[in-house]
């Protein structure tokens, strides 16, 4: 079988899309990254193509066929490259995962911090020693954590003290620290967007 051909389908400013580009990087993946240039909405020919329901990144093609939506993205992803797996082995480590990932997708933001802070505890990741699936899903809502300081009011680290040591851990990392988008491009974005619309 020949090498897999995978392209992201990406927007730089989206944690959406930096999960997917952490779980690549974790499972040793190549792809080449098209990012949709038009911040303001317009979308491209393939996108709309490859994802005619949504219209939205991030799509994973993989030998042109694609896939959406990031949680389902991370799902597949472990599937078809099971090394290194992003799941726990175990059923019920699985449908734990599942859970705080469906938690973490529908959940109000500074609800699921108050929740995760709590159930992270003592552990180093949110599957104990190992960095896996619920991990992913969070870390890329992390590169917008300083802006949401900057203009929200509230510090990670002095409300959520264990979030704030798994970030430190978990950017410690190469896999995270190469595919996110920095903190503070997203910071100067927001600010160029409360600016744009006139927000104080």
């Amino acid at each position: 079988m020949g090498k897999d051909d995978v392209k992201l389908l990406s927007m730089w400013a989206s944690p959406f899309c930096m999960r997917v580009k952490v779980a690549l990087a974790e499972k040793d993946v190549a792809y080449e990254e098209i990012l949709e240039s038009d911040l303001m909405g317009a979308k491209t020919e393939l996108l709309i193509k490859s994802n005619p329901v949504h219209k939205q990144v991030p799509v994973l093609l993989h030998d042109d066929k694609p896939v959406v939506e990031s949680t389902n993205i991370l799902t597949y992803i472990d599937e078809v490259w099971p090394a290194k797996p992003l799941l726990p082995a175990c059923a019920y480590g699985k449908s734990r995962a599942r859970f705080w990932a469906d938690y973490i997708d529908r959940k109000e933001f500074l609800d699921i911090l108050m929740y995760l802070d709590g159930t992270l505890g003592e552990q180093d990741y949110f599957n104990g020693d190992t960095f896996g699936f619920v991990d992913i899903l969070l870390i890329g809502l992390t590169s917008w954590f300083p802006a949401f300081e900057k203009y929200g009011g509230f510090k990670v680290e002095d409300e959520y003290p264990k979030l704030a040591a798994w970030i430190t851990r978990s950017y410690a990392r190469e896999t995270v620290s190469e595919s996110l988008t920095s903190p503070e491009k997203i910071t100067n974005f927001v600010g160029m967007m409360r600016q744009m619309y006139g927000i104080e």
